[in-house]
């Protein structure tokens, strides 16, 4: 876990995870010094979490780098967001699912709001048309076709399948897939690193999948409510980042007026902070 000042939400975490089974747990803390420490020496957790102290805010990619980095052993690594809560039997349909599937490296289980409501954290490479639909329908008309074949590809996650990317916000990977990609992308700081990393995991002969019957309720969001303005920076920089990665051929003439969109959503989120939407 990579955690930024997420205190509370990790112990609860670490708890679920503990429920569950897993023995080994590694906490980066991204977040202010002593913060993720402290936390976890109040609820008891202390002896049973490896923390890792970077010395200041890495990043999510790179965090989770040196957060595997810091595992020993086993096949499969974990890699979630500390704001969130494992279900029962979670860990290990998503470990059956890899188990039955040799040739996935990542698989991703259905996460659901604390409202009980699903995320679409199954998603597809969007086009380069679907890309500036959403990014310019998106704030204004979140119900556009744009969006809805961005977020909620027909049928995505409803049963346990092959998928285009997951969220990185909970999913378990093949460490040696893991360590043949590079870990992510550090080039990102935030956002994207996941759609990169799976981006790469199909272009290397991996696939990527989905198993429903892992749930997990995710707050979403905790560590990035003190700083919405450079997140909203983080997130369409990353954006525009990995376009420019994975763009090729005559496309690329695309890449400046993808700028031009993505700095016209930028401006159109940030007004949309402001006014608290």
């Amino acid at each position: 876990m990579v955690d930024y000042d997420a205190t509370d939400a990790l112990c609860k975490c670490v708890a679920s995870l503990r429920t569950e089974g897993v023995e080994q747990i590694v906490v980066v803390e991204n977040g202010h010094a002593g913060t993720a420490q402290r936390a976890l020496a109040d609820e008891g957790w202390s002896e049973e979490v490896s923390l890792v102290v970077p010395g200041r805010n890495v990043g999510y990619g790179t965090g989770a780098n040196r957060g595997v980095a810091a595992t020993s052993g086993s096949e499969y690594v974990l890699i979630c967001n500390p704001d969130l809560l494992v279900h029962g039997g979670a860990v290990a349909h998503l470990a059956n699912a890899l188990d039955a599937e040799p040739s996935w490296a990542i698989v991703g289980p259905r996460i659901l709001n604390p409202q009980g409501h699903r995320y679409p954290s199954v998603r597809e490479f969007p086009s380069m048309t679907a890309a500036a639909g959403h990014a310019l329908l998106g704030l204004v008309k979140p119900d556009n076709r744009f969006t809805r074949r961005y977020r909620s590809p027909e049928g995505a996650g409803e049963s346990m399948g092959p998928a285009g990317w997951v969220s990185g916000a909970c999913f378990l990977v093949r460490r040696l897939a893991f360590e043949e990609l590079g870990g992510f992308d550090e080039s990102y700081f935030m956002f994207a690193e996941d759609m990169d990393l799976c981006w790469r995991a199909h272009r290397a002969g991996w696939g990527i999948g989905v198993e429903p019957l892992a749930v997990v309720t995710h707050a979403e969001g905790v560590s990035r409510r003190s700083h919405p303005y450079r997140m909203l920076v983080a997130h369409h920089r990353s954006a525009f980042r990995f376009g420019a990665h994975t763009t090729s051929g005559w496309r690329r003439v695309g890449l400046p007026l993808a700028a031009v969109v993505l700095t016209l959503r930028l401006a159109g989120a940030c007004v949309a902070e402001a006014l608290g939407r």
